[in-house]
């Protein structure tokens, strides 16, 4: 047994403050990670710092086609936004799509691209959409902000606020998803707008969420599903599991590429 602390944060500063104080400290929001983590003995905070309560963090702000979401939105409400909807599509499927109604209506969009997990579907969208990470320090760029697998740019007393994105012209999110966990095995998010295309790939990467850059160069000549028959992910670069070996999940990036783009050309 281990003795865990358990503080519920009402502002950022806080938060932050409790960090500070803790020796050994977690932030948590929906738990839909770290919980079961912790249930296993894989991880033993001495204090969790919950953020589920925090008003800031919370909202979907559309003004045209700026697009904010705080961090502590849970998937549902993203998934369930009619301006979201009206202005970008993909990201509400996305959302729909996690796991289950549990896990939906508990789990946050902060969470998820703080955990960085390399089967997660925020990432892919992140990546898609160019979008810019705003924490309790800084604003950061996707690109910048995933740097491997569950490793992100983020220092350890930082918090995730927001996330924001100027919507594409068109967007759309496909995903392979494990039938057990609804991770997804292969998820590729497509993003369409005035300054050319862009392809986040998700589940597959060894190193976590990618862009899928040849496809990118692809679709900018020729937006449709055809434009990606010649292409193909280096194998060597893929997951190999016991879900599917790396191939396979080469292949599965392809599929997922060629039903994302002929959803929305």
């Amino acid at each position: 047994m281990y003795e865990t602390h358990y503080h519920r944060a009402g502002s950022v500063d806080e938060a932050t403050k409790l960090m500070a104080d803790a020796e050994g400290g977690k932030y948590v929001a929906g738990g839909q990670t770290l919980i079961p983590t912790m249930k296993q003995r894989l991880a033993a905070p001495d204090s969790l710092i919950d953020l589920r309560h925090i008003a800031d963090l919370k909202g979907v702000t559309v003004n045209g086609k700026d697009v904010r979401i705080g961090a502590g939105t849970p998937h549902a409400e993203v998934a369930g936004s009619t301006q979201l909807q009206a202005v970008c599509p993909g990201i509400c499927y996305l959302a729909g799509h996690i796991g289950d109604p549990h896990v939906r209506h508990m789990g946050t969009i902060g969470g998820s691209i703080a955990n960085n997990d390399p089967a997660a579907d925020y990432p892919s969208a992140m990546l898609a959409l160019d979008a810019t990470i705003h924490t309790s320090k800084r604003e950061i760029s996707a690109g910048d902000f995933f740097i491997g697998m569950f490793e992100t740019a983020l220092e350890e007393d930082e918090i995730v606020t927001a996330v924001s994105f100027t919507a594409p012209d068109k967007c759309a999110y496909s995903k392979f998803p494990n039938p057990a966990s609804r991770y997804a095995m292969a998820g590729v998010f497509v993003a369409k707008s005035g300054d050319g295309v862009r392809v986040g790939v998700t589940g597959a990467g060894m190193d976590g969420v990618f862009r899928w850059e040849e496809a990118e160069a692809a679709l900018a000549s020729d937006f449709s599903a055809a434009a990606l028959d010649g292409l193909s992910v280096n194998a060597g670069d893929m997951l190999e599991d016991m879900h599917g070996s790396s191939e396979y999940r080469a292949n599965l990036v392809k599929v997922m590429a060629k039903r994302a783009v002929a959803a929305i050309s």
